[in-house]
């Protein structure tokens, strides 16, 4: 009687996160995802520290081939320079630019999906034909426009973007709201009067949080790959190396020299890989009908 009561003992105390925490590791994709994150992650943060180069400084006859040269292992650019040492100090402002990018998403969203859930009517209404006047906008082409109207900058890359991919955000947050506000508990508390900022952000969010972390993670990649294209098309920081940027300088002459392109494109493939499989994993075990089984 003790071992069988002992595992429901053990399912009933588990929390939420543990169980879901609990279905990311039994999944294998998931987990290589992280582990593949973590390893582009110590790359970019400690790579600089083992190997101190300069992504601008020419070290060499340009178009140097991968493993040609041992102290150049992965080859030179069209002026030169290490693609090692671009691969090392590219990446920390390429992910800087996909995170703040999706945290800038997410507030957008959060901010503009809750009020229009929460308070319906008129308010729902207006704020979702301002969504849908976003969402029908050529996302690359009004984040161009908005970097070529200030002096190109991580920043301003981050706020581009994330102000051009804040509406499926906003209407997932607003469903979410639009389902759990008409739950008892909320209802009850309503009725105890309890202030309307804190039914939405202490009752409502963190029962909607499950959905918007997935999409979070995923818009992260979403970013990634906007800062590649409008590093690629020359509306990066030229003086912040990034992926994209090695992408952009050395596409004209892919013809003769593949790697300088080919590199850095696929760290930026293998790190939007990882984070889809980091958003798959984090969608099943969010999931409560695979919790079930």
């Amino acid at each position: 009687m003790t071992d069988l009561a002992d595992p429901i003992k053990e399912n009933v105390s588990r929390s939420p996160m543990r169980e879901a925490w609990h279905m990311f590791r039994k999944n294998i994709p998931a987990m290589f995802g992280l582990i593949l994150m973590i390893a582009i992650l110590g790359m970019t943060l400690y790579g600089t520290l083992l190997f101190q180069g300069d992504p601008y400084e020419i070290v060499w006859a340009p178009h140097e081939p991968p493993g040609m040269t041992p102290e150049f292992p992965l080859g030179t650019d069209y002026l030169g320079r290490d693609i090692v040492a671009g691969l090392l100090s590219g990446g920390g402002p390429t992910l800087t630019v996909g995170a703040s990018a999706a945290a800038i998403t997410m507030v957008i969203g959060l901010l503009l999906g809750a009020t229009a859930g929460y308070f319906g009517g008129w308010v729902d209404n207006l704020l979702m034909r301002v969504t849908e006047f976003f969402q029908v906008l050529p996302a690359l082409l009004f984040a161009m426009v908005l970097v070529t109207l200030f002096t190109p900058s991580l920043f301003v890359i981050a706020l581009a973007i994330g102000v051009v991919s804040w509406p499926q955000t906003a209407r997932l947050t607003r469903a979410e709201f639009l389902k759990i506000k008409e739950l008892e508990y909320i209802t009850a508390a309503r009725a105890s009067g309890t202030p309307t900022w804190r039914i939405m952000w202490r009752f409502i969010l963190p029962n909607a949080a499950p959905p918007l972390i997935v999409s979070a993670t995923l818009t992260v990649g979403v970013a990634i790959l906007f800062e590649a294209g409008l590093s690629f098309l020359g509306l990066g920081d030229p003086n912040v190396m990034s992926w994209g940027l090695m992408i952009g300088a050395n596409r004209e002459y892919i013809l003769d020299a593949w790697w300088p392109v080919t590199i850095p494109g696929l760290m930026i493939f293998l790190t939007v890989f990882s984070v889809s499989l980091i958003g798959d994993g984090l969608n099943d075990a969010f999931n409560p009908r695979l919790r079930q089984r």
